[in-house]
């Protein structure tokens, strides 16, 4: 049976997130999602692949990396959304709160970043190179992280639709700044959100086995 996610609150400087947490298996590792512009921890594709992981046993935290107050200033002016070195201290202030939760103190980390998140997820990783033990990009941003692609120790998975081919571009260029252990997956014939039929299911397995394998 999987665990129950539970609502939390996270203080991060001046605002507070809100997140779902589902606490891993003993000795398994947590994973945090960092959600692409205009989406949030409710994110269906996000929650799928989250899922996906707490059947490994594996712990997932999804959160807003926006306060309430600012999702509706963002989806006005898009004040926040590219705000990258913005995004990724929140990013690293829910984790740093995160591995001092019960449950979760002794878990190896993970990051999974969509779009514009996985710009996010690189910089995160990239400051946190003794806690942060892999990562998972899903048609990301990556470039808005390569400058510090050089920096990331963890091993990185690239995951890319076919078809999504500005996306797939940038992540090619950033496949050569990376210096970790990598790997770039296209998945054949699906677009920018996955949304063609088995596309979502190729990310979740690769992602399972990544971090199984990583974490």
């Amino acid at each position: 049976m999987l665990a129950p996610s539970r609502p939390v609150r996270i203080p991060v400087g001046t605002v507070t997130l809100e997140g779902d947490l589902v606490a891993p298996s003993s000795g398994r590792g947590i994973v945090l999602f960092a959600h692409g512009s205009g989406s949030g921890r409710k994110s269906p594709r996000n929650r799928e692949v989250a899922h996906r992981l707490n059947e490994h046993g594996l712990g997932a935290l999804l959160l807003d990396l926006l306060a309430p107050a600012e999702v509706p200033i963002d989806e006005l002016t898009g004040e926040y959304r590219f705000d990258i070195d913005l995004l990724s201290g929140r990013l690293l202030g829910a984790t740093d709160w995160l591995v001092r939760q019960p449950g979760c103190e002794h878990s190896a980390v993970g990051y999974f970043g969509a779009s514009t998140g996985g710009a996010v997820a690189m910089v995160g990783a990239a400051e946190r190179p003794k806690l942060v033990a892999a990562i998972v990009l899903r048609g990301a941003r990556t470039d808005l992280g390569d400058r510090v692609a050089a920096q990331i120790r963890c091993p990185t998975l690239v995951l890319v639709g076919g078809n999504d081919v500005s996306i797939l571009q940038l992540n090619q260029r950033t496949m050569q700044l990376l210096r970790c252990r990598r790997e770039l997956v296209v998945v054949p014939g699906a677009t920018h959100l996955f949304e063609e039929p088995g596309a979502l299911d190729r990310v979740a397995e690769h992602t399972v086995a990544w971090f199984d394998r990583h974490l």
